[in-house]
């Protein structure tokens, strides 16, 4: 296979998505790490136009708010597009629950998503599909936008087209666009507008900006004030967020008019956060989220066949990878070809070993392997989850959400020196939703998660390369 180089290997698997995986790949000699998107054409024989069009538009994007687009590869049964690593994980993750976050880390995520999109409208080019699950976050702790599976071109030569495809995840989009044909501009924006509420609430508004849904009717009669999340915003942030989530796209205010609104102008402090927010178990969430000696494991073992029966679990503690990286069979199969090469070492250095992607929904137990997973598939049970435990150590786990939308995550179940790391990763749904259930889980198993600061060891991964 002389079109491929060698040197690249597999790390774990970073997400999932509608067609495929998004996987780490690592460069053996430099350390330099890039986000490698897999379609499978094969699942997904309709995804080829869609990889193309989506590769058309982001090859053209170059912003500190954007994910980095490299290039890609096309096989007869696969695509790989090659992306920028982000390592501070998705923006998500940094939501609590029915909580929120500080203003001030509101605020900060939020210019940085309007700076993404100003910058995107003035290629005229729309996202449209904005939401914190699409929002990743770099090393710095800097907001990048990424997954342009629906973007398009708007405006060409000056000349601007409305749209007509009703695209999107429906607690974002804005009214019009399931109803008529649209234009980008304030779609997009209202999209920014239901984020923004995110990010300070902790929860979406409604389900949906139809007529249908009372909790949308109740904001646009302007009858909301005594409802949730709206008496949870201070007077500021609900001025701003009443001039974007205007029903007429027409009267919902521009991006200038947004720059230009006290809030988005005002300096907050670090220490200012919203009326009563407290965020749970601060450190110990942090600890896993800032501890610099925390390095990168092996969690993208293959799925075997499973058992429902949560008593009937068997651990191949013998071929469990354990605190490294995952093998493949066959390293040629698994490496970037040349062209892409030559643009990955123009992309800043990255020491790949240093830590793992940032997540906050993980912690140790101090139980053993094979009990950690009884108990925690018990606790699943209860809770009337659907689960499939392999024989590696990874449960995937599938529920409805609130809105009656499928919901599934993974709890990769990992040994580190001598200790039990129980890693959850969303696979399909709504970020906060799945934030909420991991809270509620975490909840359940108090008595066996470790409490206090935690000495986190440094694995050599390097001894993990052939």
């Amino acid at each position: 296979m002389t079109e491929f180089v060698d040197g690249w290997i597999f790390g774990h698997t970073l997400g999932e998505g509608a067609y495929g995986e998004v996987k780490l790949v690592i460069n053996k000699s430099s350390g330099e790490a890039v986000a490698m998107k897999m379609i499978d054409l094969a699942k997904h024989p309709d995804a080829r136009q869609t990889v193309k069009k989506e590769t058309t538009i982001h090859r053209t994007l170059s912003n500190p708010n954007i994910i980095q687009y490299f290039g890609k590869r096309s096989e007869p049964s696969m695509e790989y597009i090659f992306l920028e690593y982000a390592s501070g994980g998705e923006l998500f993750d940094r939501i609590e629950p029915d909580v929120g976050m500080p203003v001030w880390e509101a605020q900060k995520y939020f210019k940085q998503l309007i700076s993404a999109v100003e910058y995107l409208h003035s290629k005229g080019i729309a996202h449209r599909d904005l939401k914190p699950e699409n929002l990743l976050l770099d090393e710095n702790d800097n907001l990048k936008v990424s997954d342009f599976g629906l973007a398009t071109i708007y405006r060409l030569r000056g000349k601007e087209r409305c749209l007509e495809k009703r695209c999107g995840t429906l607690p974002y989009v804005a009214p019009e666009v399931l109803l008529y044909p649209y234009h980008a501009e304030p779609a997009d924006i209202w999209s920014c507008g239901i984020i923004l509420v995110a990010l300070l609430a902790g929860e979406l508004p409604w389900d949906q900006s139809l007529a249908e849904c009372p909790e949308y009717m109740a904001w646009r009669d302007g009858k909301y004030m005594s409802l949730t999340p709206w008496k949870k915003l201070d007077n500021s942030s609900l001025s701003l967020i009443k001039n974007i989530l205007i029903h007429s796209p027409s009267a919902r205010c521009t991006i200038k008019d947004i720059k230009q609104h006290r809030w988005f102008i005002k300096k907050f402090q670090r220490a200012g956060t919203i009326e009563g927010y407290i965020r749970p178990d601060e450190t110990d969430s942090r600890q896993v989220l800032e501890d610099e000696n925390l390095t990168r494991f092996g969690l993208s073992q293959p799925e075997l066949p499973t058992t429902e029966n949560a008593n009937a679990v068997q651990i191949n503690l013998d071929e469990r990878q354990g605190f490294s990286f995952s093998q493949p069979a066959h390293i040629e199969d698994l490496l970037l070809c040349t062209q892409v090469q030559t643009k990955f070492t123009q992309a800043s250095q990255q020491n790949t070993f240093q830590r793992l992607v940032r997540r906050m929904t993980r912690f140790f137990v101090k139980t053993e392997l094979e009990a950690t997973v009884i108990r925690l598939l018990n606790c699943l049970k209860n809770e009337s989850y659907t689960c499939r435990v392999n024989n590696f150590g990874t449960i995937t786990i599938s529920t409805m959400d609130r809105r009656k939308m499928p919901l599934v995550f993974k709890a990769n179940i990992v040994e580190m020196d001598g200790k039990i790391l129980v890693d959850f990763r969303l696979s399909k749904g709504c970020g906060i939703e799945f934030k909420r259930r991991f809270v509620k889980i975490k909840s359940l198993l108090e008595d066996i998660i470790l409490k206090g600061p935690v000495t986190w060891p440094i694995a050599v991964a390097t001894e993990c390369i052939p």
